[in-house]
């Protein structure tokens, strides 16, 4: 199978083979403490998930990476990557504590929502360095194979970590005793990685040359990463047809929610909605590891770009579906369909903005794409308050979504286009 045989081709190299350990416990980990974190907003008993609850949940768990992705950027850039992936989780391992500590004590309010904000926050520094630490382990012509196998097991891992937690659920029963016992194991999942860290070289990550330290100055280094990546047009488009498909995808992603706890089931029927949403993310996963599998041969025939713009045009088509027939089947499958169009575009935008852009701005740049991608989460989050009904379904939103994902397939294809017909007149 071509993912497996690109797995095997990269872990080859014993930097990537360390840096990957070190990716699937924290992001593991990640899985287990989302599930937790879900389970305390959305599928407690004496809780309602509406699309206000729901929307303002997400804007409120996205807006701290936004904010703190600048400075995640410029410190990437003068700051030894391997020590920030070290101190990143190993903050998180006391944070992930604190919180299991409030849940316990039944503490649900503005304080335990405070560290669970801590806890992402700390996350954007862990994920920017991650892909700005990726070429340093493998070789040029091996980073749609890095990027292909890499961020997808990432994801996949995430998915596992969140089901172990679903399972530890349903064996313990609901609760915030549960919960806590969740966060717990996600803790420990931190702790582990930050081990892990300590098996690279303190400089292997880069950056490639000593910068001076000194504050960090976010506003600048948004600025910096912006300006950098505008001058390289084909990072620049991908980033801006990310943009566009975040946005869609953030607005499908507050519908399953709703859709799974208040549409196919009673709203009451707690457990039905939890388990509905388990495979609509496993369904997701599934999508995940096949776009692993059909992203580096897809890339082959019809360059990173070509795959892009081929994805979102199966993303509408998949909405447009929605309009018209709409049942648990046809939702499953759906969410398989969009987790191979949502991982092979970023699969693919990940490596052209990698291959485009100087190490030096590699941080920064990768603050600025973070920035964009939760960005246009936030705007879907208060799109969907504003438009989705208390059960998730509306005939217009999927139109909406489906023509946003059509323009994108429609707009970045032409420039896919424009710059192969200039490069064959060179």
């Amino acid at each position: 199978m071509p993912f497996v045989s690109d797995l095997r081709t990269v872990l080859r190299g014993r930097g990537f083979r360390r840096l990957f350990v070190v990716r699937l416990a924290s992001q593991g980990s990640d899985g287990a403490f989302q599930a937790a974190l879900a389970s305390l907003v959305f599928f407690s008993p004496e809780r309602a998930a509406t699309a206000h609850a729901a929307a303002g949940a997400f804007a409120v768990s996205v807006l701290p990476y936004t904010v703190v992705g600048p400075f995640a950027g410029v410190l990437l850039d003068r700051w030894r990557r391997r020590q920030v992936l070290l101190t990143a989780n190993a903050v998180r391992t006391a944070l992930v504590l604190g919180v299991a500590l409030l849940v316990s004590q039944h503490v649900v309010g503005v304080v335990l929502y405070a560290a669970a904000l801590g806890c992402l926050s700390v996350n954007r520094f862990f994920l920017s360095g991650l892909g700005a630490s990726l070429p340093h382990v493998v070789d040029d012509d091996e980073l749609v194979m890095a990027n292909s196998v890499s961020p997808t097991c990432g994801t996949i891992m995430a998915i596992v970590g969140g089901g172990i937690a679903y399972g530890v659920r349903e064996v313990l029963g609901a609760g915030d005793g549960t919960d806590a016992v969740l966060l717990v194991l996600a803790a420990a999942g931190y702790a582990t990685s930050a081990l892990l860290t300590l098996r690279l070289r303190p400089g292997q990550l880069g950056p490639d040359r000593d910068v001076e330290t000194r504050p960090a100055d976010g506003l600048q280094a948004i600025i910096d990463g912006a300006r950098h990546v505008h001058g390289r047009r084909p990072a620049w488009n991908a980033l801006g047809a990310m943009g566009l498909h975040r946005f869609a995808y953030g607005i499908t992603v507050i519908t399953t929610i709703l859709l799974c706890r208040n549409y196919f089931n009673d709203p009451s029927d707690v457990d039905a909605g939890v388990t509905l949403l388990a495979l609509a993310f496993g369904a997701s996963a599934v999508g995940f590891g096949l776009a692993a599998l059909l992203t580096p041969p897809a890339a082959d025939r019809w360059g990173p770009g070509g795959v892009i713009w081929r994805s979102y045009a199966l993303a509408a088509v998949v909405e447009a579906v929605f309009i018209t027939r709409f049942e648990v089947p046809i939702a499953l499958a759906g969410a398989l369909l969009l987790g191979i169009c949502a991982q092979s575009s970023k699969i693919c935008v990940d490596t052209i903005v990698q291959e485009y852009v100087d190490d030096d701005y590699r941080g920064r740049v990768f603050s600025f794409y973070d920035m964009v991608f939760n960005l246009a989460f936030v705007v879907a989050a208060a799109f969907a308050a504003l438009l989705l009904p208390s059960d998730g379904y509306s005939r217009a939103v999927f139109a909406v979504v489906a023509l946003l994902y059509a323009l994108a397939a429609l707009g970045y294809g032409r420039t896919v286009s424009a710059v192969a017909t200039q490069d064959a007149r060179r």
